[in-house]
C-alpha cells in the first residue's frame, strides 16, 4: 500500500503543506481555548494532546515516509534503466535515447518515447501480448504521415514494453496465478504464455529488435552467445546402491546389477565418460554437472556420498574434462550446505525444476551468482521470454538483484515424459531446432539439460543428444 501511495503523491510537497496545516489549527485550537475561557484542565490536556499527535504524524511523515519514498523511487529508476539497457543489449548510449515517461513536455528529449500504463511498481496485471503500438511523430510534436519527411526523428510506443519486459523476466505472473501441480510448480499451461499459444515466441527479445530498428542500430548478428551443455546428477549408478540392486534383482536385471557391482563403469547410469566425450565435440561450450547434497529422503533419493569412492570416480571424471561442477538443490529447498570445494562455483539449479519468487529470493541472499532453472518443466520454449541471461528482479519487492538467469532451452524427459510433452524421437529434434533457430536469431544462449542417468530409461535419449550436439558443431 505505501508504495502505491508513494508512486501516486509527490510526498515532499504533500509534507510540507500538511505541516503547514497542523501548524496552523494547533496555533487556532490554543488561541481557541484561551479566549472561549476553556479552564478545564481535562479539556485543555485532549487539546495538548491532539496536537501533539498530529505533530508526531507530521514528523514521522517527514523524517521516515520520505526518505522510504525516494529509496522506492531509486529503486524504481534502477530497474527501468536496468531494463532499458537490456532491451538494447548493453548499449548505454542509446539507452539514453529512449524515455519512459507519460509527460508529453519531456518527450522532444528523446528519440523513441514509451508511455508508461501505470502498473509498473503498484500492482501486477497481464501484459497486453496482441499488439504493440507505435507512432511516428514529427520533431515538433505533432503526428507526422509523410513517410520520407526527414523531420520525422521521433517514434512513441504506446504499449508499455517496460512493464511487459518486467513481467516476464521477474516471473511476476506467478504472484498473481496460485495454480500449481503437485510439485509445487508453475507449469507452462498455467501460464498466459502457454494459453496464448506463444511459449515459442521470445517476446521481450522481438521487443529489443523493434527498439534498435527504430534507433536504426544494427540488430545482433545471428550466432550464439553462449552455449551451456548441462547434466543433473540425480544419481551416480542405478545399481551400486542397496535399493537399486535389490530392485533389478527383483525385476529379472540381476546381470546388469552384477556387472554394476563389479566396476561402476559397467553401470547403465554412469555415462559420464560419453557425455563428456559428445560435449568436447561444440568447441567454446561450458559444461556443468549440477550434483546433489542432500538428505536422500523422499524426491531427493537416491543419495549419493560425496565423499565417497563412486562419486569420486565420476568427479574425477568431469574435472579431468575441464567441466565446472554447481549445487543441484534439493526438491526440498533449505540452506546451502555444500561439502567441500568443489561446488562453490555459485553455480545452481533446482531439483525437479523446482523454483518461486520466495525460493529464487533465498538463492539470492545465499549468494547464488548463477540459476539454470529457469524453463516450464512441462513444455519447451522461453519461460522468461527471452533468450538470454538477465538478473531477477524481486517482484515483491522490486529490487533488481544479483542473481543472474540463464533461459534453460530443453529438458531430455520434458520432451520424452507422457505427462510432458510425450514426442517421438523425430517430433522432439523438430522442436529443438525451432527453439535454436530462436536464439541463434536473437544472439542468444543455448542451455541443454541432459541426465546422465536418462538414457538408461530411454534408448533414443542418447542417439538424440548427438543429434543435438551435431547441430551445435
Amino acid at each position: 500500500m505505501l508504495r502505491k501511495i508513494a508512486l501516486k503523491v509527490n510526498f515532499p510537497r504533500f509534507f510540507l503543506y500538511l505541516c503547514v496545516f497542523f501548524v496552523r489549527l494547533s496555533s487556532s485550537l490554543l488561541r481557541a481555548s484561551s479566549h472561549s475561557g476553556i479552564k478545564n484542565r481535562t479539556n485543555r490536556l485532549l487539546i495538548y494532546c491532539f496536537i501533539i499527535k498530529k505533530c508526531s504524524f507530521t514528523c514521522t511523515c517527514v523524517f521516515f515516509v520520505v526518505p522510504l519514498q525516494r529509496q522506492l523511487c531509486a529503486c524504481m529508476n534502477e530497474i527501468i534503466e536496468y531494463i532499458l539497457r537490456f532491451l538494447l543489449y548493453g548499449n548505454e548510449a542509446a539507452a539514453q535515447q529512449v524515455g519512459y515517461t507519460a509527460d508529453e513536455s519531456q518527450w522532444k528529449d528523446y528519440r523513441v518515447v514509451i508511455v508508461p500504463n501505470g502498473h509498473l511498481g503498484r500492482e501486477i496485471v497481464m501484459p497486453e501480448l496482441d499488439r504493440c503500438a507505435v507512432e511516428r511523430y514529427a520533431i515538433d510534436g505533432s503526428s507526422a504521415q509523410a513517410p520520407g519527411d526527414e523531420t520525422m526523428t521521433q517514434w512513441v510506443i504506446r504499449t508499455d514494453i517496460v512493464y511487459n519486459t518486467f513481467f516476464f523476466i521477474s516471473r511476476a505472473e506467478e504472484l498473481i496465478n496460485t495454480q500449481r501441480d503437485e510439485h509445487g510448480r508453475f507449469l507452462a499451461k498455467y501460464s498466459i504464455l502457454g494459453k496464448e499459444n506463444r511459449l515459442m515466441i521470445p517476446t521481450v527479445d522481438e521487443y529489443s529488435r523493434m527498439l534498435m530498428k527504430l534507433l536504426d542500430l544494427p540488430l545482433p548478428t545471428p550466432s550464439f552467445s553462449k552455449i551451456y551443455l548441462t547434466h543433473d546428477v540425480d544419481s551416480i549408478a542405478n545399481y551400486r546402491h542397496l535399493r537399486g540392486a535389490i530392485g533389478g534383482i527383483v525385476r529379472g536385471q540381476w546381470r546388469k546389477v552384477l556387472a554394476s557391482q563389479k566396476d561402476i563403469h559397467n553401470d547403465p547410469a554412469f555415462t559420464f565418460s560419453w557425455l563428456i566425450a559428445q560435449d568436447k565435440k561444440v568447441d567454446g561450450a561450458e559444461c556443468i554437472y549440477f550434483v546433489k547434497d542432500t538428505d536422500g529422503k523422499g524426491y531427493d533419493y537416491p543419495q549419493y556420498d560425496l565423499g565417497g569412492k563412486d562419486f569420486e570416480v565420476a568427479a574425477q571424471l568431469i574435472e579431468n574434462s575441464g567441466a565446472k561442477m554447481g549445487w543441484h538443490g534439493s526438491y526440498y529447498g533449505g540452506r546451502l550446505k555444500v561439502k567441500g570445494e568443489r561446488l562453490k562455483a555459485g553455480l545452481h539449479r533446482s531439483h525437479y525444476l523446482r523454483c518461486s519468487i520466495d525460493r529464487m529470493q533465498e538463492l539470492a541472499d545465499m549468494g547464488v551468482k548463477e540459476d539454470f532453472t529457469m524453463m516450464f518443466p512441462d513444455h519447451v520454449g522461453f519461460r522468461l521470454q527471452t533468450t538470454r541471461a538477465v538478473r531477477w528482479i524481486n517482484p515483491k519487492t522490486m529490487t533488481l538483484t544479483n542473481l543472474v538467469l540463464h533461459p534453460l532451452t530443453v529438458m531430455d524427459c520434458t520432451l520424452s515424459n507422457a505427462n510432458y510433452m510425450n514426442l517421438s524421437e523425430d517430433e522432439a529434434y523438430f522442436e529443438c531446432q525451432r527453439l535454436f533457430e530462436k536464439i541463434q536469431q536473437n544472439g542468444g544462449e543455448v542451455v541443454i539439460l541432459w541426465h546422465n542417468s536418462n538414457p538408461a530409461g530411454n534408448a533414443w535419449h542418447k542417439t538424440l543428444y548427438e543429434q543435438i550436439i551435431s547441430f551445435l558443431q
